[in-house]
């Protein structure tokens, strides 16, 4: 009797854990969606446009009808760095989720069928890698009359890849070694379903976890190239809002101030949802 007790009891205590491991698990994506709904309330409910131009409050100070203060010919800077915001995660999202799509099903398949095609994969992830993807994009958008942030995104995907292939590549090694795996092609199973039916829905899990370091990464390459002057030609991008606080840092230092945090912030939070989709495959993988 005493057995038959305890029993629902300890069922009971290991769905109390697990529930409460998988409410830690969504904490680290709430910093970014708190920035996400922060700015979206500035873009649909305050009436702010980031091009509109007050040339009477050049360089203003703070103040209650703009809390961050003006910049160059009178921008409101909360509108700039809210636009800028989400065009960011946008960018960054995009950029990040294509990577993933084409880096793990890549990696995945130069792992299980090995020989040449995992060599050449291993090797070209790594030489994508050892070059720095902003000065590919340098070269690549100075050669645009004018650049946007889709010729961006085209060249940030082309080494976005190379993160999500490497990772599965290591991952895959592992998975495709499992004795389930060497049964499908025991009995005859074809490559393709060795691949999508067993090998690939176990590594996108691990693999996912680089989603939001990409996205990060993407952020601050987004914002390299808009303070070099590389970025969307309408000049609403966190770092057209750097290159104005660098160019009035001395007059008006609410601007880099507002910019440096709007960039920190934004990267910062990406990160931590990389470590919530850590703890959310850790978790799942216990259960």
């Amino acid at each position: 009797m005493t057995e038959a007790r305890g029993a629902p009891v300890s069922r009971g205590a290991d769905t109390g854990r697990r529930r409460g491991a998988q409410s830690a698990a969504l904490l680290p994506f709430l910093p970014a969606c708190a920035v996400v709904l922060a700015a979206s309330a500035v873009v649909l409910l305050g009436h702010r446009s980031p091009t509109r131009l007050t040339l009477d409050l050049s360089w203003a100070a703070p103040s209650a009808a703009r809390p961050f203060g003006s910049g160059d010919a009178g921008v409101d800077v909360l509108a700039v760095a809210s636009y800028g915001t989400l065009r960011a995660i946008g960018l960054a999202l995009l950029v990040a989720l294509s990577g993933f799509m084409i880096g793990a099903p890549l990696g995945t398949a130069a792992a299980l069928r090995g020989g040449i095609a995992e060599r050449w994969t291993s090797r070209g992830a790594d030489l994508v890698q050892s070059f720095p993807t902003f000065l590919l994009a340098l070269a690549a958008l100075s050669a645009v009359r004018t650049p946007s942030r889709w010729h961006m995104g085209l060249v940030f995907v082309v080494g976005a890849w190379a993160p999500f292939a490497r990772l599965s590549l290591v991952q895959a090694r592992a998975v495709a070694a499992a004795p389930f795996v060497e049964a499908t092609r025991a009995l005859g199973g074809s490559f393709a379903r060795a691949l999508f039916r067993h090998v690939l829905p176990n590594v996108l899990g691990p693999v996912a976890v680089q989603l939001g370091s990409v996205a990060a990464g993407v952020v601050l390459g987004e914002t390299a190239l808009g303070f070099v002057g590389l970025g969307p030609p309408d000049g609403v991008s966190l770092g057209a809002l750097l290159e104005q606080g660098t160019a009035g840092m001395l007059r008006a230092p609410h601007v880099l101030v507002a910019g440096a945090l709007a960039v920190m912030v934004v990267s910062g939070s990406l990160q931590m949802a990389s470590e919530g989709v850590r703890r959310w495959v850790s978790g799942h993988a216990r259960s």
